[in-house]
């Protein structure tokens, strides 16, 4: 398992940006956990294709893995994808105010 990185945003957002990293994240978050070889089954990529992906997502600290037996297990890592909504919240947040701001002085008299 990798250790997750000090800032995670960056990295994060790097691995989502690609749609068929995306997808692999929503296949495996719907699945529970899984190889890649089930996760190719679903996806329209191949093995060696997926364990690239799941290699990004992985060191982004998306999904983590574990070995049972000869199979390595991926499963989604939530509480990254909840840190990284609540960095977005707050940006959001941070935008609200500043165009509350920006409406109450166009509206000023």
């Amino acid at each position: 398992m990798s250790a997750p990185v000090a800032d995670p945003e960056p990295a994060v957002f790097a691995a989502l940006a690609d749609p068929t990293r995306w997808r692999v994240l929503g296949t495996l978050a719907r699945r529970g956990d899984g190889t890649a070889t089930t996760l190719a089954s679903e996806l329209p990529v191949s093995r060696p294709a997926v364990i690239k992906h799941l290699g990004v997502l992985e060191r982004a600290g998306l999904v983590s893995r574990r070995r049972a037996g000869r199979e390595v297990l991926y499963r989604v890592e939530p509480a990254r994808l909840e840190a990284t909504a609540r960095a977005i919240a707050a940006v959001a947040v941070a935008w609200d105010r500043r165009l509350a701001a920006l409406k109450a002085l166009a509206e000023a008299p």
